[in-house]
């Protein structure tokens, strides 16, 4: 039976949201996250990036010493061969390449630079260089599919499949498909390319999660898998991107969907509410109170007939159980009144303080130490919980972060 995965894309997408940014530390702590949510990818970046290469070494020592599971990491490129031979040498497994399709972006963005053949001739050698290059897995991105015709993205998605691509990424680049739409054309291409076909949805609609779930469904009718494309608390460009635990929530609890599907990650949602507070916090951006599941006012009830069938039975008015989610987090750097931190100024009492409160245990004192200041420095907080045991655990994998420390 065809199954759902979620390739999630915060450490790409979602990082390049204007007025926000996250530290190459920050975007570890995602991919922990990720592999403690049981997601099978993380899009970790732009590994031909100069100053991504530190973070990509780092990502991979880390995914090597156990520190994200099975979860596996990706890099994004432009279906550029040269990106793509100046990438290889760091060793990612899984890439997505990408180019635009659609004619108003080869007519008002490469401005006759390059027509739909060069596009496919493009897209064709970056592949074959990522392949010769032993790259295991590459999905090859349609930017601005929803706006591309099928009878182009039908070639393109078939010379990528001809090329040795593995999978086609669906891009909703503007963000103006709707779900029965997306999902017919999901099941004719997956059916007609015989690939799954990947869902890539923003939200200008407010329609993101809505039409990546009608895009996976339609990989499914074509006895494809699903690969579903998110961003935690679902940032990104403009409006945003399919938030994660939105995905998932519908489709374990969406009516006529959850008993037609099957989810092929080992998800454990009890991380979810510590991770979208975790990102809130990162990111600086907060919440909304009506977030699904994990927002202020996703299990609240005050009107008098509402508050009265949940006290009965909060069946009556939630979908679903509130502690699925996970604890509202209560870490040590949030505690009121009279508190000792550790950070970038701090000294070896108040780090030796703050670990053993949260007793945790440090082999490497001096290395684990200095890395705490050296992260604390980079994201301008001091760290959380999680933060703080990551550090203790990876010492010398979290270091390479901060090349010459060593």
């Amino acid at each position: 039976m065809p199954r759902i995965h979620f390739l999630d894309v915060t450490n790409r997408d979602g990082v390049q949201t204007a007025r926000t940014g996250l530290s190459k530390f920050g975007k570890t702590m995602v991919n922990f996250y990720l592999g403690r949510l049981g997601v099978a990818q993380s899009e970790i970046g732009f590994p031909f990036l100069f100053h991504e290469v530190p973070y990509v070494r780092a990502q991979l020592a880390l995914a090597r010493a156990g520190a994200f599971g099975s979860l596996r990491l990706s890099g994004w490129c432009r279906a550029v061969s040269a990106d793509v031979e100046r990438a290889a040498p760091l060793g990612l497994e899984h890439y997505n390449l990408s180019i635009s399709t659609s004619d108003q972006m080869l007519a008002n963005k490469f401005r006759g630079r390059l027509d739909r053949d060069a596009v496919i001739r493009e897209m064709v050698d970056a592949v074959r260089t990522a392949k010769q290059a032993g790259v295991r897995t590459v999905g090859v991105n349609a930017e601005d599919g929803s706006r591309t015709d099928d009878g182009f993205l039908t070639e393109f998605a078939l010379a990528a499949k001809e090329a040795g691509a593995d999978r086609v990424r669906y891009c909703d680049t503007i963000g103006g498909d709707t779900p029965g739409r997306i999902g017919e054309r999901f099941a004719k291409l997956a059916s007609t390319v015989g690939l799954p076909i990947e869902t890539h949805c923003h939200n200008d609609l407010g329609m993101a999660v809505a039409n990546s779930v009608a895009g996976a469904l339609g990989d499914l009718d074509a006895g494809q898998d699903a690969w579903i494309n998110t961003c935690v608390n679902g940032i990104g460009e403009r409006s945003g991107n399919a938030d994660l635990l939105s995905c998932i929530l519908a489709l374990r609890n969406g009516f006529g969907v959850a008993d037609r599907v099957e989810i092929g990650d080992p998800l454990d949602l009890r991380w979810g509410r510590r991770f979208a507070l975790w990102a809130a916090h990162a990111f600086g951006q907060p919440v909304p109170v009506n977030q699904p599941g994990v927002g202020s006012n996703a299990f609240a009830h005050e009107s008098g007939i509402h508050a009265d069938g949940a006290l009965k039975d909060h069946r009556n008015y939630e979908l679903y159980d509130d502690d699925l989610l996970g604890p509202y987090p209560q870490d040590h750097f949030a505690r009121t009144g009279r508190v000792v931190l550790t950070g970038e100024y701090g000294g070896l009492a108040g780090f030796r303080h703050v670990m053993g409160e949260l007793g945790i245990e440090v082999a490497r004192e001096e290395l684990t130490f200095r890395v705490v200041q050296l992260c604390n420095a980079a994201t301008g907080r001091p760290l959380t919980d999680d933060e703080l045991r990551l550090v203790a655990a990876y010492p010398e994998e979290v270091s390479l972060l901060f090349p010459g420390l060593l």
